[in-house]
């Protein structure tokens, strides 16, 4: 029995032996993604204007599990803790008004997040293809303009100051590659103009709080010869400005690029003007969220890494949109849960 018993013994070890040495390996277990570390002041942010919009047609957000969540404090959640927010000043459903405006920033606030106020300077969407002026301003001479423009963005200051709320940036204008305000503001026919408008925002901003950061912000991040046009203009006619703002909407294929143009740009915003930046937009397509996560944990780490501190953070431009308005850029899918693309902006 004992020998029976050991030449058993010997046959299962070969049988194990052999196995282990021409089976296949055990799988390796996936690598657990691990988002950018970030220095503490580093701006996570997210733009989510379109949040009571949404609401109001029955719109609702959710967690990964599943769970449903208020947007603010799904996002806190996510690992952002900024909040940008667009203004327009007579806006014909009312969304983005000062009303609403308030609404927002008081929900963020309670969030615990910072803020960005986002100027458009125009009844609805102003980016560089156009820039409108609000109905109301239309047929004003350029000095009433620019008085217009200084005394609206003070109103709507102390309206926030009077909520409780002190923006920790605001934005003098949205995207204006080429100025705002057309015809007026356009800055290749009169950059002396655009200079005046972004003058009188920024003395409006200050005069109402001294310590909020004033943001020019134009798109195309990787544009360094658009970058330099717009600045020596605004500088040689006196303009003045905390922080560069720009945005970067790359593609799947293109990301790696526009990510290495984009921190050359800002290197050289940073020496050249000695002013810090901000990626203040920045979206890729819901459909490709591995991708979208790539592109944003590189772009996140550029901007952080910038010296001096000088990279000062980054925003997704609405990622809470799904099956809404047709807009694709979004980071949630269509059930309404954010996707994986998200995790670059955790803890």
């Amino acid at each position: 029995m004992k020998k029976i018993l050991c030449v058993y013994c010997g046959l299962l070890l070969l049988f194990i032996s052999c196995s282990s040495k021409g089976g296949n390996p055990p799988p390796t277990p996936p690598e657990t993604f691990k988002p950018p570390v970030v220095s503490a002041s580093f701006a996570k942010g997210a733009d989510i204007s379109w949040v009571t919009q949404m609401e109001s047609t029955g719109v609702k957000f959710y967690d990964k599990s599943g769970s449903q969540q208020d947007l603010f404090g799904l996002m806190k959640s996510l690992g952002f803790n900024s909040i940008r927010l667009r203004a327009w000043v007579n806006p014909a459903d009312g969304w983005c008004n000062t009303a609403d405006l308030v609404a927002k920033a008081l929900r963020a606030k309670a969030a615990g997040m910072k803020i960005m106020i986002d100027f458009h300077y125009s009844d609805s969407w102003a980016d560089p293809g156009k820039q409108p002026k609000p109905a109301a301003w239309a047929t004003l001479d350029f000095v009433a303009l620019t008085t217009t423009l200084h005394d609206y963005t003070v109103d709507v200051m102390k309206v926030l100051k009077t909520n409780g709320i002190t923006p920790d940036w605001v934005q003098v204008g949205n995207e204006t590659n080429d100025g705002m305000l057309w015809e007026d503001g356009h800055a290749s026919k009169s950059m002396v103009n655009f200079a005046a408008l972004i003058k009188a925002g920024y003395s409006a901003v200050k005069s109402v709080s001294s310590t909020t950061k004033v943001i020019v912000h134009i798109s195309n991040g990787y544009d360094n010869g658009l970058f330099r046009w717009m600045f020596d203009g605004l500088k040689a006619n006196g303009a003045q400005w905390d922080i560069i703002g720009m945005s970067l909407y790359p593609s799947v294929d293109n990301w790696a690029d526009y990510d290495n143009k984009c921190l050359a740009n800002i290197n050289d915003m940073v020496s050249r003007y000695s002013t810090p930046c901000m990626v203040v937009e920045v979206g890729m397509p819901t459909s490709s969220p591995d991708a979208s996560r790539s592109f944003l944990t590189d772009i996140i780490t550029k901007v952080n890494d910038v010296s001096g501190s000088n990279g000062l953070g980054v925003f997704y431009w609405e990622p809470e949109a799904y099956n809404w308005q047709g807009y694709g850029l979004g980071a949630f899918d269509n059930n309404g849960k954010p996707t994986i693309a998200l995790d670059a902006f955790g803890n």
